[in-house]
């Protein structure tokens, strides 16, 4: 085969090669977006694909933290495992307890009280708003808007005050219980609460009058992220992003759950499927979840706050809990419950969508299997689809609409981890200056006396190595440490990492100067509080040669620095 058939082989082979990349995406942009953003606490991280402004890929990045939430459900007992669900998602911790008392209350057929009923609901709508209104201020914050952000913490922390009165616990709360709840309402709670209630309308009219009408505020959320009805449900997508899309589905109405039937209140809903109609629904449910407190705080009967037939505890006798122990220790251990032998679906409204558990029984106080379904986790999978074609600004009002926070998180051993790698750097080299100094003083010691033939330093350590770090402990008086803490503070310079740089070239210099400049001050100090003319006759000298160093040195890197500047 010749060079000409080889050449139309190779042209013919070209041609059938599809084109992957176009021409005009020769310069795609990686951005990564976190997982470093305040709502969302270290624990996502997108891969953005950019051609200048616009989106062409969004990868999510899930995992960074996972606290095995279900493998613990497991191996407790319901009421073990109450204190662990407010941390799936502390806006809005009390429908996490709803959901986990709710599922064994259905497995267990168990009534619940109408006074119990009545106040769930009252606590769960209070945790709507609370969890909306923390929505809605980050934001306003991402879009541009600072006020509002101060505004809604003003409205939370009446609520939280609410919480605390009820359930001695403002985030945390572990109030539910399977049958009812953990203590009736203080007296007072009540009127307090009704004040609120009249309070918090005059300051959703105050959010409508500062955030809905703002044309800025409408430029950038109007007609951003659209999500089509059939496309919602296609998704998965539950709460606000599907009710903004035309779908009238709220389960307090279609599951029944509590005592919702009772109250008159209307689903919440837009049709036109942007970020500014999942804004509109939220905004509206907080009006309809005061209509809902309201009514219940005026007709909650009286009555048992919790169904006392259902505390009954494991079936086995004669176990070590009746002995000693039992007697002097622990007069009244935690209920448990017998999960019986089936499978269930339990969910509710949750502010961000519809949680749900799924529940297998086996005849045993643990469930045998414990399936978790968070509402923020499954709304998180049209995030691709919505940001393609957007710019790189959009992704923000996109993400924060989609209220995404509610994944595990244990941040404050991540932070320290952080800060420890953000040391080791910086310390490392000034640990081995201050080592390498000492031993360079104790053989220049040794060197010195052995060369005039006397004996050389032993008066600290064995062959006197620690004497140079006994004669360092001086340096604590105030002269001496001017010296040495403005040498040490002239590492500030350095950069020590990549992502650790702690001045730019033009300022570090200056730094550099300026902390320098300060040693021959603390020689000076030195010699003068030594009570020794030739101490201080040395301290002149010294200062007088550092100042003599400097001066030159100074010149030469100025003129560098200036000529990299320009």
């Amino acid at each position: 085969m010749n060079f000409f058939s080889l050449s139309a082989i190779h042209a013919r082979m070209n041609r059938e090669k599809p084109m992957t990349v176009p021409s005009t995406r020769k310069d795609l942009m990686i951005v990564n977006m976190g997982p470093h953003h305040p709502s969302m606490h270290g624990v996502l991280r997108l891969i953005v694909t950019l051609d200048g402004e616009d989106v062409i890929d969004c990868e999510p990045i899930l995992g960074y933290l996972h606290r095995g939430m279900e493998k613990i459900a497991e191996n407790r007992t319901i009421i073990q495992y109450l204190p662990y669900v407010t941390r799936w998602d502390y806006l809005a911790t009390m429908f996490t307890e709803a959901i986990t008392v709710n599922a064994p209350e259905q497995l267990g057929n168990i009534q619940v009280p109408k006074r119990a009923s009545y106040i769930r609901v009252i606590m769960l709508e209070l945790s709507r708003i609370a969890s909306h209104l923390l929505w809605l201020g980050p934001f306003m914050a991402d879009i541009g808007a600072q006020t509002p952000f101060f505004y809604i913490f003003r409205e939370r922390e009446l609520i939280y005050d609410l919480f605390e009165a009820a359930t001695g616990m403002r985030m945390m709360h572990n109030f539910f219980r399977i049958g009812g709840v953990a203590a009736d309402l203080p007296h007072g709670w009540i009127d307090k609460c009704l004040d609120f209630c009249d309070y918090f309308l005059t300051g959703i009219a105050e959010y409508q009058k500062l955030i809905t009408r703002n044309p800025i505020f409408l430029e950038r959320v109007e007609g951003v992220g659209i999500i089509g009805g059939e496309e919602a449900i296609n998704w998965g997508l539950s709460g606000p992003m599907l009710r903004a899309s035309g779908i009238e589905w709220d389960l307090r109405k279609v599951d029944h759950y509590e005592c919702y039937d009772e109250f008159d209140w209307e689903v919440q809903w837009q049709k036109e499927g942007d970020s500014l109609a999942r804004y509109l629904v939220r905004i509206s449910e907080m009006t309809e979840s005061i209509k809902i407190i309201q009514q219940a705080l005026e007709g909650i009967p009286g009555g048992p706050y919790e169904n006392l037939e259902i505390r009954r505890f494991d079936r086995v006798k004669d176990t070590v809990w009746n002995e000693f122990d039992y007697r002097f220790i622990s007069k009244k251990p935690s209920p448990t419950f017998e999960l019986s032998k089936q499978e269930l679906y339990a969910r509710v409204e949750a502010p961000k969508g519809e949680l749900g558990i799924f529940l297998i029984g086996d005849k045993g106080v643990f469930p045998w299997r414990y399936k978790i379904r968070p509402p923020g986790f499954i709304n998180l999978q049209i995030l691709p689809q919505l940001v393609k074609r957007m710019k790189l600004a959009d992704i923000m009002t996109i993400l924060e609409v989609q209220a995404i926070n509610s994944f595990s998180r244990l941040e404050s051993l991540k932070e320290v981890y952080g800060i420890i790698w953000v040391l080791i750097p910086i310390f490392t080299p000034v640990l081995g200056i201050t080592i390498g100094v000492l031993v360079i003083v104790w053989l220049e010691r040794e060197i010195s006396a052995g060369i005039q033939q006397r004996i050389g330093p032993e008066y600290a350590g064995p062959l006197g190595i620690l004497q140079a770090l006994a004669d360092d402990t001086r340096l604590f008086s105030i002269g001496p440490s001017i010296a040495v803490i403005s040498i040490l503070l002239s590492y500030l310079v350095i950069p020590f990492g990549y992502r650790l740089v702690l001045a730019d070239l033009s300022i570090g210099v200056f730094l550099w100067i300026a902390i320098s400049s300060i040693a021959p001050v603390g020689l000076l100090m030195s010699g003068y509080g030594s009570n020794n003319k030739y101490s201080f006759l040395g301290g002149l000298r010294a200062a007088a040669q550092s100042i003599s160093y400097e001066i030159p040195l100074t010149l030469c890197v100025l003129s560098i620095s200036l000529r990299v500047i320009r």
